[in-house]
């Protein structure tokens, strides 16, 4: 296999380079629909250790948190804030959280981030947390759902989890360019990816995928579901037809979606 065309997703999907600029124009159109009902905190010191959070009108059903991808190294939650739209027009209180890019830290650090914002967030606003990220945010609340990876009392609010074209084992990363930026040895591999550790009691966890993206991407999709179901856990895959790794991630801003409602459910 040929390693350095096997996770590029930009390089598979026509017009994939324009999308951080429409997506950042329309995330900053949201925001500013928002006035104060937006509001950002810190969940730690680093420059980038904040998160957003989006109340909606009237009591919030709960927590609805979107983790952005780009790998571990590129992004930022102000690209994605209109993807919450779907879950804030449902009633929940949508948080975006951001976290430090390598190769400035590790990919067990970023973990380590995700969960103090989303323990931060969930001290906010009570009520279930429904977890959903894309591609390396797949990853990162995949990797909630692992043993130890949360305080016992977020761990069990959580609502079954949505990792969007998520990477579910890390060594095959080991071979990739992306690589040099991340920095991973077998060992932090070994330790950051779910489908190696176990899921927490009562885990559930949807992986959904676009139908036509890059045939790792869907493979990293099964594995979880494999691995997890085999062990008990509820899950499900979903091979979003007509899609590829970045329009897979648009229906978000849909409260209608079937993709909101494997997020948030009834």
């Amino acid at each position: 296999m040929d390693w350095s065309v096997a996770y590029d997703n930009r390089a598979a999907v026509p017009g994939a380079a324009a999308l951080p600029e429409r997506w950042t124009q329309a995330a900053s159109a949201f925001a500013a629909t928002m006035g104060e009902r937006h509001t950002r905190l810190a969940y730690g010191p680093g420059a980038r250790e904040s998160l957003d959070l989006f109340a909606p009108e009237g009591t919030s059903r709960g927590l609805a948190v979107f983790v952005h991808g780009g790998y571990w190294q590129r992004n930022g939650p102000e690209m994605f804030f209109h993807l919450g739209a779907g879950a804030l027009a449902r009633g929940f209180t949508v948080a975006v959280p951001g976290y430090t890019l390598c190769p400035g830290t590790w990919v067990s650090a970023i973990t380590a981030e995700i969960a103090a914002a989303v323990s931060l967030a969930a001290n906010q606003v009570a009520g279930p947390v429904h977890l959903s990220g894309h591609s390396a945010g797949g990853h990162l609340v995949a990797r909630l759902l692992c043993r130890g990876a949360l305080g016992v009392g977020v761990a069990e609010r959580l609502a079954p989890v949505l990792s969007i074209s998520g990477i579910h084992d890390l060594r095959p990363l080991l071979n990739t360019p992306m690589n040099t930026a991340l920095g991973l040895d077998l060992a932090e591999a070994r330790t950051e990816s779910p489908s190696l550790l176990d899921p927490i009691a009562g885990a559930a966890l949807t992986a959904w995928v676009g139908a036509e993206e890059l045939p790792e991407l869907r493979r990293q999709s099964r594995l979880i579901v494999e691995t997890w179901g085999a062990l008990g856990r509820p899950m499900q895959l979903v091979e979003d037809t007509g899609h590829d790794h970045f329009s897979v991630i648009e229906a978000l801003a849909d409260p209608e979606s079937p993709i909101v409602e494997a997020w948030l459910g009834n």
